[in-house]
């Protein structure tokens, strides 16, 4: 309710005044009825003033819940994109160990010359490396000998099967599959024997 709203009010209110007055002739009036009239004329300003400052307190939460909000929606906004660029933190903070077992393992290759130790050391770190990502939900589909799926599996070509059992079955995997917690996040590139 605004001004207008007031105005309508108001006029409503002039218009009784008017419909009282018509019905009462000014001058053979006597003084209580006149008396009277302007009593009504007050109560009806106190009403007008009562229902402004209803108007005045009802706004006045408006704007406060309305700006409740916009900043509900600032500050969302903002942890919402302190998430993202944030996201990828915890994935950095568990690869960091492995990334500095690989600079103690270069510094100590520099000398060797023995494959076998270098291979050891490789081998170690790598599975250092896949045990910290299974941890985290990250597993490596098992595809050799499974039939063919197309929720897991992307087909890169068909050979000739070696057996007769192993006809729609993978064959061969050309590129791991994974999933992480359950859910494909890169399919097995996979041949297929026929």
């Amino acid at each position: 309710m605004g001004e207008s709203s007031i105005k309508k009010i108001k006029n409503i209110f002039k218009k009784m005044n008017k419909q009282e007055t018509e019905k009462v002739d000014d001058q053979n009036q006597p003084q209580e009825e006149q008396h009277t009239e302007a009593t009504i004329q007050l109560i009806n300003e106190d009403k007008i003033t009562e229902l402004q400052s209803k108007i005045d307190e009802l706004n006045d939460k408006y704007l406060r819940l309305y700006s409740e909000f916009d900043n509900f929606r600032k500050r969302t906004a903002k942890e919402k994109i302190e998430l993202i660029q944030s996201a990828s933190e915890n994935a950095f903070k568990i690869m960091l160990p492995i990334v500095d077992d690989f600079d103690r393992a270069i510094k100590s290759n520099l000398d060797l010359t023995d494959a076998k130790v270098i291979s050891d050391g490789v081998n170690l770190i790598y599975s250092k490396f896949k045990g910290t990502l299974s941890q985290k939900g990250l597993e490596e589909m098992k595809s050799i000998g499974e039939p063919f799926n197309t929720d897991l599996h992307e087909a890169i070509t068909n050979v000739p099967a070696p057996s007769e059992d192993l006809k729609g079955k993978i064959i061969e995997v050309l590129e791991k599959g994974y999933m992480l917690n359950g859910r494909v996040i890169r399919f097995a590139k996979v041949v297929i024997g026929s």
